[in-house]
């Protein structure tokens, strides 16, 4: 779309993030925003690791839906996976980087077109 940011979900600079385990339905939400295209982290053990679908979920859906969950019980790196992944959805955007500010005077705002 014209000034929009993205074609769709995937696109976007955000991701999900469970922390604690508080419920089942933690897992059903965090699978509807992979399916959507956007990473989901989950802070405590993963119900399938270690299991055949492990490999569906943390590898084979980022081919897939452009998005993967994945799974670290520390916060410190929790807070880093997730700025990762939102610093490389910017830079795929072209926004990483702040365009500096400008005070206009108000003969620069009636040079402004609309």
């Amino acid at each position: 779309n014209i000034g929009g940011l993205s074609d769709d979900i995937g696109g976007l600079p955000a991701c999900g993030c469970a922390p604690e385990w508080m419920s089942e339905k933690a897992i059903a939400i965090g699978q509807y925003f992979v399916a959507s295209g956007a990473p989901v982290l989950f802070g405590v053990g993963f119900p399938v690791t270690g299991s055949g679908m492990s490999n569906l979920l943390f590898k084979e859906y980022c081919d897939e839906y452009n998005a993967c969950w994945a799974v670290e019980p520390d916060p410190i790196k929790q807070a880093e996976i997730l700025v990762k992944w939102i610093d490389a959805a910017r830079e795929r955007l072209g926004i990483k980087e702040r365009p500096p500010r400008v005070l206009y005077d108000m003969a620069m705002r009636r040079e402004l077109k609309f």
